[in-house]
């Protein structure tokens, strides 16, 4: 099992930037998958990206291609996101989540690891 903890999260207004990071706990971080999700009040945690043990390979919801990077150091056991271009309906609470599996997961159910989440605002 692993320990995440988000930082990173805020108040932007649309066009701007933010960089969230993601820290685990424990030795074995290269060996999971890591992913990003995220929440509206009264929404479903949504996939926004996901990114593969070895960093080789990522994965992004449609929402945020082209504006959002997925990265992780795994010496460091921090994953990344960073997002560009913000706009309001990005508003939301963010989560890292975490599985010890092969391949690339994009439902909330495949995770069993989750952070405590971050919140990010993007304001007109």
């Amino acid at each position: 099992q692993l320990q995440l903890v988000e930082s990173g999260g805020g108040l932007v207004h649309t066009g701007g930037s933010l960089r969230l990071s993601c820290a685990a706990s424990g030795r074995t971080f290269s060996s999971y998958l890591m992913a990003w999700f995220r929440q509206t009040p009264g929404g479903e945690r949504a996939f926004v990206a996901t990114i593969l043990p070895t960093g080789s390979r990522a994965d992004y919801a449609d929402s945020v291609k082209g504006r959002f990077t997925i990265s992780r150091d795994n010496p460091k056991n921090t994953m990344f996101l960073q997002m560009n271009n913000l706009k309001p309906e990005d508003t939301a609470v963010y989560y890292c989540a975490a599985v010890r599996r092969s391949g690339l997961w994009y439902d909330r159910g495949s995770y069993d690891n989750w952070g405590q989440g971050t919140q990010v605002t993007v304001a007109p």
